[in-house]
């Protein structure tokens, strides 16, 4: 059966102008499928446009803080991937201090009304697989400050292959 997981906060302030909310980097031998990825604010009522991306990385991988993902099977062991602030393989994060100087190849670009929110849900044959032992991480990026600047929920669900 497929294990599941979420790298997810609520509540949040980012913490850059630009900025990477959730960056999972697969370790060696176990591989990902993104599956869906968000992003909402409950910090302004106000109408606005925000730009946002879904991207891959390499090295020198975003500054996060350190978020443990979650199970959506409770009987699942816990994830292969662990929380961790410097983007290494193996490791996730969430609201990125610093980007990094790793060059970012971007893979979906698109924009929302804060006022309703970003949910991406692919159809399987849609999905992003980030392979195991690669020299990149995925990345769900904000390119512009997001604006209202407070009150930020996000997170990406991923499956272990």
């Amino acid at each position: 059966m497929a294990r599941e997981y979420v790298v997810s906060v609520g509540g949040i302030t980012p913490t850059a102008a630009a900025v990477t909310l959730v960056f999972i980097n697969p370790g060696t031998g176990q591989s990902i499928e993104i599956l869906r990825c968000w992003a909402s604010q409950a910090g302004s009522p106000t109408s606005a446009q925000q730009r946002i991306q879904m991207n891959t990385q390499v090295t020198a991988f975003p500054t996060l803080t350190s978020t443990t993902p979650g199970k959506l099977k409770l009987s699942d062991p816990a994830s292969v991937i662990t929380g961790g602030t410097a983007g290494a393989a193996g490791t996730c994060g969430t609201n990125a201090s610093a980007e990094g100087g790793g060059a970012k190849t971007v893979l979906i670009n698109d924009a929302f009304n804060v006022l309703n929110g970003h949910l991406w849900v692919p159809t399987p044959p849609e999905t992003i697989v980030m392979n195991a032992s690669a020299a990149s991480g995925f990345g769900y990026h904000c390119p512009v400050a997001p604006t209202p600047a407070t009150g930020w929920s996000f997170g990406v669900i991923y499956r272990e292959l």
